[in-house]
């Protein structure tokens, strides 16, 4: 049965300047890309949906739809009783306050880097509108960050360019850019653009760092309207694929309630120091304040394997992961009286026939305590330490019923990510 939340999830994709909507479907989620002038949006009551019909398929996490928006308020405050005050109406805030210029300023020292991406919609070479959406020049020879699904044709589960990039600066300067690299998992692509003078670049920060009610700022071109921010707090540091009903291989992003509509695909999240924190991607259709971003941290990691590799070689195991807690292993006991008596650990419900765990000798109701000699509670320490162990041999300790402990050595392979 389908999750009703993952009906309503939509990527917060370019918007157009055209009046074409397609209707795509696959045997896992309905997807909806709609279009409309922005001069029908503001004068409908509701916004429409305008869909035509042309078959294809989308990876699973992929759902788009029509949007709405509420404007944001803000109040002066300052993180702690003690902190200094603005003086003398100096705009002057110390580090960790929040103030009647703290939004601004940080938006300030990004927003000439957000530049806005034009990519012409076409049908059998036919061009019926312009999908639009945003970026972000991270450095100043022209590299951006901004969306696969904006930039790549995802219909054919191949990093195919859906052809020319219009990068527009928020200067008023205009190049045309270069699909350099895409993954369709995160979600993420790089477009570079070349300039005979150093471009604005934003600077990266760190998502780690991020708290759940922490301010946030998210700028883009949402609707073609460009040098547009809005701002919120984070809601959540690692809402995963899996709370969210999406199918296909686990990803983590950053919830915020800021306002993100059709064309913020591809802005940046930032802190309150301009420093990008996130890259926006989607958010809920027909709900306030319930918008995501993938995490930079994440990203950053991504640059690196686009940079060398040209691709992001991902581990496989095969297995089915979930965390353990108490209420959980109280669960398993009562389902199974052999269940192993453990408080920590990684729980194996179910081994892929044929992957590499199950050559390996993985049973489902193992539980993971150690991995590649390392002891593990959580789901996301045997990913991170499996991102650099492709074809590499790596050690794992289960603890079966009546508490056995064995050995066993896996040898992780590349995932499909066309999953």
């Amino acid at each position: 049965m389908r999750s009703p939340l993952l009906r309503r999830l939509l990527l917060a994709a370019g918007g157009s300047v055209g009046v074409y909507c397609s209707s795509y479907n696959d045997t896992d989620t309905s997807i909806l890309v709609s279009s409309s002038p922005l001069r029908e949006l503001l004068m409908a009551d509701t916004w429409p949906l305008l869909c035509g019909s042309h078959a294809a398929h989308l990876p699973s996490y992929a759902t788009m739809g029509s949007a709405s928006f509420s404007p944001l308020s803000f109040s002066a405050i300052s993180s702690s009783d003690e902190s200094p005050k603005e003086v003398g109406g100096s705009g002057k805030y110390c580090s960790g306050c929040l103030g009647r210029s703290s939004i601004s300023s940080a938006a300030a020292m990004v927003g000439p880097a957000v530049v806005n991406l034009s990519i012409a919609q076409s049908i059998n070479g036919i061009v019926i509108g312009k999908s639009m959406g945003s970026g972000t020049i991270i450095d100043p020879d022209g590299t951006i960050l901004t969306c696969a699904h904006l930039v790549m044709d995802i219909r054919s589960k191949e990093t195919i360019s859906k052809g020319k990039v219009e990068v527009t600066l928020q200067d008023g300067r205009s190049f045309e850019g270069t699909v350099i690299s895409a993954d369709f998992h995160t979600d993420i692509a790089v477009v570079k653009i070349n300039s005979p003078t150093p471009l604005p670049a934003a600077k990266l920060g760190s998502s780690r760092k991020l708290q759940s009610g922490e301010w946030v700022i998210a700028l883009g071109c949402p609707l073609t309207l460009q040098r547009t921010i809005t701002a919120g707090i984070v809601s959540c540091v690692d809402r995963t694929s899996r709370d969210l009903g999406l199918g296909g291989k686990e990803r983590e992003y950053l919830q915020t309630d800021c306002a993100i509509n059709e064309g913020n695909s591809g802005g940046p999240l930032i802190n309150l120091d301009g420093e990008i924190v996130g890259i926006n991607i989607m958010k809920i259709a027909n709900a306030d304040g319930l918008s995501f971003a993938v995490p930079i941290d994440s990203i950053v990691k991504l640059i690196e394997h686009l940079r060398k590799n040209g691709r992001v070689a991902r581990p496989w195991l095969g297995l089915k992961l979930l965390d353990l807690n108490d209420r959980v292993v109280a669960q398993l006991k009562e389902r199974d009286i052999l269940f192993p008596d453990v408080r920590k650990g990684v729980f194996v419900p179910m081994v892929y026939p044929g992957s590499p765990a199950d050559r390996a000798g993985f049973l489902p109701n193992d539980v993971i305590i150690r991995f590649d000699g390392k002891p593990v509670e959580q789901v996301k320490e045997i990913v991170e330490a499996l991102r650099e162990k492709v074809g590499m041999p790596v050690k794992v300790i289960v603890q079966r019923a009546g508490g056995k402990l064995v050995t066993l050595t896996v040898v992780p392979e590349v995932a499909n990510t066309a999953t």
